[in-house]
């Protein structure tokens, strides 16, 4: 079950590709958006490392404002390949020598789906936030999470990063923390 199991000491939330040019043909971009600015609220309490990714910035623009004033700029990677697994985040990754990513961003099927892909077949344990990811079309989107979950991604919700990662209710942090997603 360990595989099941997020552990705030092993995990790191990774975003890719929330960017401006991106969101406004995203169907429920604003949900995305939302659910990624909890698990960043959770991550920065708990201490849990965060990277986030932009696909050709030049051309669909910088991580939205509403992600990136939440988050440090340094941790931000530029990338023209569709994984988010460039060289950059590989070396930032061993850095962190944390394996339990939490994934969030845009789109499901191309740049989630081959960063997953990548992860997995480096030794990484990904978890999908399947609300905080989307797509274009909900064909897109149920597809890539389908073929995420075939290769051994655990898809969850935010709710379910939230509260694997508090473990438990009546603390300071839970009170603070759960008020996020009422």
């Amino acid at each position: 079950m360990n595989r099941f199991t997020l552990r705030q000491e092993e995990a790191i939330l990774m975003i890719i590709d929330i960017q401006e040019r991106l969101v406004p043909a995203m169907k429920h971009g604003k949900k995305t958006i939302d659910n990624t600015n909890i698990l960043i609220a959770t991550a920065k309490k708990l201490d849990i490392p965060i990277i986030a990714t932009e696909q050709y910035p030049k051309g669909l623009g910088k991580t939205v404002t509403e992600i990136s004033e939440n988050i440090n700029g340094d941790y931000i990677y530029e990338k023209i390949s569709f994984s988010g697994y460039t060289e950059e985040v590989k070396t930032a990754l061993n850095q962190i020598e944390r394996k339990k990513v939490i994934i969030t961003g845009m789109e499901t099927h191309v740049c989630v789906y081959q960063t997953v892909r990548d992860l997995l077949d480096n030794g990484y344990e990904v978890f999908i936030a399947e609300d905080a990811v989307c797509s274009r079309t909900k064909e897109n989107y149920l597809n890539g999470l389908s073929i995420m979950d075939k290769m051994g991604a655990v898809i969850v919700n935010t709710e379910t990063v939230l509260f694997d990662l508090l473990k438990e209710a009546g603390t300071p942090v839970f009170r603070e923390l759960s008020k996020l997603i009422k």
